[in-house]
């Protein structure tokens, strides 16, 4: 099994990251959005990194400063409209009305980010949120993409919604990172464990909740992924045993119904599993790396 990706205390004084940032503008259903983004690796293969709800593409680090995967992979991340470095359409009125995430725009972003970099035949990971919509990529754009990777996937999750993080008593900024925190696995390293608490301190007001109405309410593919080809578009689903959000037995629900997907729960693994337990991880992803190189 190849190396972990370096973590802060492997690197040196005055040493440089692999990940390059920059800012591309894209338009989507008739808006534009300065959305951030980073680039990392020399593989001919390019796999792009979706974050969770309410977080940004800091989640992808360790796979960022991965060698070996960036050898094999070329890497791309960006943060979604409303989060971390990119902001809300700067020419609109956008404080008049609620931040709500749906299906059709996560989904066409995903995709007009794609076509904006000039990325052929991407391999595409979410997590969480991300890990839903990769279902949707799937079904709606299976021919522009190599394979999909769903970590903590669902197909409906009504449930996902804790109900009361926009109720004007509860501070936000106490309460999200405390939900997710205890979503991790215990044997996570303490401090992998809060850098995700770090991430879900900060966040636009009303994002969260706003990304929560996308896959608890908009999103509803439990009877299209049976249509999935997996010839075409490879599904690959991993979900960890800690997860009480999206469980494995929500995951493998979505895994019975598709022919020719590969699923797995990823033991000692929570909800974040690239955040919270880089080197384990990088256990479970290797195979699955390799397998869509091969198919390529």
């Amino acid at each position: 099994m190849s190396d972990a990706a370096k973590t802060g205390e492997d690197f040196e004084h005055g040493e440089r990251e692999a990940l390059t940032g920059g800012y591309v503008w894209l338009e989507c259903q008739g808006e534009k959005y300065r959305t951030y983004y980073e680039v990392a690796g020399s593989g001919d293969v390019p796999l792009v990194l979706l974050h969770t709800a309410s977080a940004d593409s800091r989640q992808y680090r360790h796979l960022m400063n991965d060698e070996d995967i960036l050898d094999r992979f070329t890497l791309y991340t960006f943060d979604m409209p409303w989060h971390g470095q990119t902001c809300p359409p700067l020419d609109t009125e956008w404080w008049s009305d609620d931040y709500q995430l749906t299906t059709d725009f996560y989904a066409e972003f995903v995709m007009t980010f794609v076509d904006a970099m000039g990325l052929d035949q991407p391999a595409v990971m979410g997590c969480s949120m991300g890990g839903a919509i990769v279902l949707e990529l799937a079904i709606s754009y299976a021919t522009d993409l190599r394979a999909v990777i769903g970590l903590e996937s669902t197909g409906f999750a009504p449930t996902r919604d804790i109900g009361y993080l926009d109720h004007p008593h509860i501070n936000n900024e106490v309460v999200r990172p405390e939900w997710t925190y205890g979503l991790q696995a215990p044997q996570s390293p303490e401090k992998f464990r809060r850098e995700s608490w770090w991430h879900y301190t900060q966040g636009g007001h009303g994002v969260y909740v706003g990304d929560l109405h996308f896959y608890t309410q908009d999103f509803d593919v439990r009877e299209e992924v049976a249509a999935i080809d997996t010839d075409e578009c490879g599904v690959y689903l991993l979900t960890g045993e800690y997860d009480f959000s999206a469980s494995p037995g929500d995951t493998k629900e979505v895994a019975e119904k598709i022919e020719g997907v590969y699923f797995e729960v990823m033991e000692e693994m929570g909800h974040f599993p690239m955040v919270e337990n880089p080197e384990l991880f990088k256990q479970y992803i290797d195979p699955v790396l390799d397998d869509i190189l091969s198919s390529a």
